[in-house]
């Protein structure tokens, strides 16, 4: 059996745990004033990277031999080459149409009543014993009288809907060792002194992509996709930086 000591212990080592969770999280969430939720890592392939210069992949240099008196290459898949994307450097364009509805509502009542009530009428004589202690206060058929009522109620209710259609351009960054293709797109437009900015990444079969050369966003898998704007209007649209740090320091 567990001693006092120990329990509390026990007990003093999750508050300290506790609070030093509780420190990294309001550390981070300083750390993260003024910037935009980052987008979780695809395992193993590059995420949309953000850069100003421009670095694309190359394709590999294939140097094909001709043969003499065909029309046929050795190699080959048609007789006509595919222009659909398929290797490093290549382009494809990314059609994003989402239309995604959730509601969810739930409620929740509780309600207990308890009660409880003991009496020693006779215990061997002692019972009249009380009444020295407690002149007058002291009812041996009614010692004890316990009662407590508890009530509980919740409900919660959540209604989104999203509706987004754009189309970008994608790079292939790299081919996996099955024939998957990574894909990474990156689209920004200016009007005056705000930038709209589009990030997409992700992975492709070859065989989803359209004679048209162009893929759902559905069928991307690990799909990581961006959607904003930064600028002037952005800024004024956001909390100030004092206030948000006084929100994330004063719970009150």
């Amino acid at each position: 059996m567990n001693s006092p000591l120990s329990i509390l212990r026990t007990i003093g080592g999750l508050v300290a745990l506790s609070t030093a969770l509780s420190a990294c999280t309001v550390g981070d969430r300083l750390a993260n004033i003024g910037k935009a939720p980052d987008l979780a890592p695809i395992e193993n392939v590059q995420a949309p990277a953000k850069q100003r210069s421009i670095s694309l992949p190359q394709p590999a240099q294939n140097t094909h031999v001709g043969q003499a008196n065909s029309l046929w290459r050795t190699g080959a898949k048609a007789f006509f080459r595919d222009q659909r994307a398929g290797q490093i450097g290549d382009i494809l364009t990314v059609a994003i149409e989402i239309n995604d509805r959730a509601e969810i509502e739930n409620e929740t009542i509780r309600s207990r009543n308890n009660g409880e009530t003991a009496g020693l009428d006779g215990f061997l004589g002692f019972e009249g014993k009380l009444d020295k202690v407690l002149p007058n206060t002291v009812n041996p058929a009614a010692l004890a009288d316990f009662g407590s009522t508890s009530t509980s109620t919740g409900s919660g209710e959540v209604d989104r809907s999203e509706d987004i259609s754009l189309t970008i351009a994608a790079i292939v960054v790299d081919v996996l060792p099955n024939g998957n293709l990574v894909i990474q797109g990156r689209q920004e437009v200016r009007v005056n002194f705000e930038v709209r900015e589009l990030l997409i990444a992700g992975i492709v079969r070859p065989e989803d992509i359209s004679s048209g050369n162009t893929i759902n966003h559905s069928q991307i898998a690990e799909a990581r996709i961006s959607y904003g704007g930064r600028g002037q209007l952005t800024d004024v649209q956001q909390p100030r930086y004092g206030q948000q740090l006084y929100d994330i320091l004063f719970p009150f």
